[in-house]
C-alpha cells in the first residue's frame, strides 16, 4: 500500500463466535465498508473469534445464511492481513489448515504489538 497520510491503520479484533450473536457478522460488514475507503486494514481473531474462519461451516440447522465465503472476497478489497492467536486456536483444537483463508498464526504478544501500531482497534 502506498504511503498516504490519509490512510489509517485499523485493526478489527474478532472475539465472538460466528453465530449466536451479530458481532462477528457486523465486524465483517464493517471491514467491507472500511475497505471501500482504502484504509490499511487488518483482522485479528482471538478467543471464540477463531471459529469465524473455520471452513465447511453448515448453518442450515440454524436457518441462517452462512458468510464464511465473504472472507475470501476481502482480498479483492485489499484486506490481506489476518492474524490468528495461537493459544485461542490450539485451545479450540484447530489447526491453520482448518481455516477458509490463509492466516498468520501468531502469539498473543505479537497481536498486542500489532495493536500498538494501529491508529485504531475496533473490537467485535
Amino acid at each position: 500500500m502506498e504511503e498516504n497520510e490519509n490512510v489509517k491503520k485499523i485493526m478489527f479484533i474478532m472475539r465472538q463466535a460466528p453465530h449466536g450473536s451479530i458481532y462477528s457478522y457486523e465486524g465483517l460488514e464493517t471491514v467491507l465498508i472500511m475497505a471501500a475507503f482504502e484504509q490499511d486494514l487488518s483482522m485479528a481473531f482471538i478467543g471464540d473469534g477463531v471459529f469465524a474462519l473455520v471452513k465447511g461451516q453448515d448453518t442450515s440447522a440454524l436457518g441462517i445464511k452462512g458468510y464464511i465465503k465473504t472472507y475470501s472476497a476481502l482480498e479483492d478489497y485489499g484486506v490481506e492481513k489476518y492474524y490468528v492467536d495461537r493459544r485461542s486456536m490450539e485451545e479450540r483444537g484447530l489447526k491453520p489448515e482448518d481455516f477458509a483463508i490463509p492466516v498468520e498464526v501468531v502469539e498473543d504478544s505479537q497481536i498486542a504489538a500489532f495493536m500498538e501500531e494501529q491508529d485504531a482497534c475496533i473490537p467485535y
